[in-house]
């Protein structure tokens, strides 16, 4: 029997808004951290504004973006919300947060102050540029992160407009630096007592990525540009155009080039000195990439996969995400599941990639409606069901 996830009984209050925030305390979330939502009475999280919307208005993405979580509607400019606020941060073991720097400073609930009174917190700061240097001040949003870090000029095709990373790549690396760290954090504290400040931000994430690219730029001062679908150092590596869509295919040892030329029927380019090695065929891809084309169009991509599975070459199609959300490998592992909403019912949600064999991440409700456990969480600090009214009748809560 599989015992509670990993973070069970670890407390945490995000503080977030849109996507870096939410989605690292959506992974602490789903390795069993309780989970507090500190919202705006007045709105909360601006991805419940976002399409597509459900039934009662509720956002799809917020219900997926944040499952596992509970909301609290809270005014934090207001002296109430900063004292409730204090009082959940004191029993706190994390605190998440994804504002602009400055912010929580100015609402006198930053990390300075809190562990004062909570000397083990863990703090994480996510933010677009980073609590200090000369961009810190700065707005930051996920594209601005993709295209100062460089990723959007390795991403397309040669000549081609700048082209970003179809997810917010940048806000989810940075959201999974946050947790990572956070988890760190945790492993240190009980090893040293002591919480601390993490600084984590869009910006470093997304040039933390650039591994090929800074292996060739720090070994030669060459400056890697777009390569459409191509490996940065690996060849053939990339899609491959068949005569009904395309598949993906890669080579990176000298036996699966072997086999490779062995399905294709061209055995021959095997002893062409322009191919003979990884590296000669990566340089002279422009010339290698036509020939293999010039067979892979004369056959479907089904063809091609089966053949090339059959030889242990690596292979793939090119699903779209109607595709994706109903591949039989995920379902048969059961990446899928269903969280419940209290107005919605059961809704499908995204599975945790971290598969824990004797703790697995929890499979707990959708994301919640706006201060759905408001009365819940006061409860918790000691506050009445009287003072709960009065404060939700002041728009301190919801």
């Amino acid at each position: 029997m599989a015992g509670p996830p990993p973070l069970d009984g670890i407390r945490v209050v995000e503080v977030g808004n849109f996507m870096a925030g939410p989605f690292c305390a959506m992974q602490l979330a789903d390795l069993g951290a309780d989970v507090v939502k500190i919202e705006n009475p007045a709105g909360g999280d601006n991805v419940r504004l976002t399409a597509p919307f459900l039934a009662n208005g509720e956002s799809s993405n917020f219900v997926r973006l944040n499952r596992n979580k509970r909301s609290l509607a809270l005014d934090l400019k207001s002296p109430e919300g900063k004292e409730i606020f204090g009082k959940l941060a004191r029993r706190a073991d994390i605190v998440v947060e994804n504002l602009r720097p400055g912010t929580m400073a100015a609402l006198g609930l930053d990390y300075p102050r809190l562990r004062v009174t909570n000397p083990g917190l863990i703090y994480v700061a996510a933010s677009g540029w980073g609590q200090s240097g000369p961009y810190s001040s700065l707005a930051g949003l996920d594209i601005m992160a993709q295209g100062m870090s460089g990723l959007m000029s390795i991403t397309g095709t040669p000549d081609g407009d700048p082209v970003k990373v179809g997810v917010p790549i940048c806000d989810l690396v940075c959201a999974l630096y946050g947790a990572l760290a956070a988890v760190a954090a945790l492993r240190a504290r009980e090893r040293d007592g002591k919480g601390q400040f993490i600084d984590v931000n869009l910006f470093e994430a997304g040039v933390s990525l650039a591994v090929w690219e800074a292996g060739r730029h720090f070994a030669t001062g060459e400056v890697p540009g777009p390569l459409g679908s191509a490996h940065q150092t690996t060849a053939p590596y990339q899609a491959f155009r068949a005569s009904d869509g395309w598949f993906t295919a890669g080579v990176p040892s000298p036996a699966l080039w072997t086999a490779f030329l062995a399905v294709l029927g061209l055995q021959h380019l095997e002893t062409d000195p322009r191919f003979a090695t990884n590296a000669d065929r990566n340089a002279n891809r422009s010339q290698l990439i036509p020939l293999l084309e010039a067979v892979t169009v004369t056959a479907s991509r089904e063809r091609w996969i089966a053949a090339f599975q059959a030889a242990g070459v690596p292979c793939g199609a090119i699903q779209t995400y109607d595709q994706v959300f109903a591949d039989p490998h995920l379902v048969e592992r059961d990446f899928f599941w269903e969280g419940d909403h209290e107005v919605l019912g059961p809704l499908r949600q995204l599975g945790s990639p971290m598969r824990l064999g004797e703790t697995p991440p929890r499979r707990g409700a959708a994301g919640p409606s706006l201060g759905q456990h408001s009365a819940e969480v006061l409860a918790e600090l000691g506050y009445s069901a009287d003072q709960f009214e009065e404060l939700r009748d002041r728009s301190v809560t919801a």
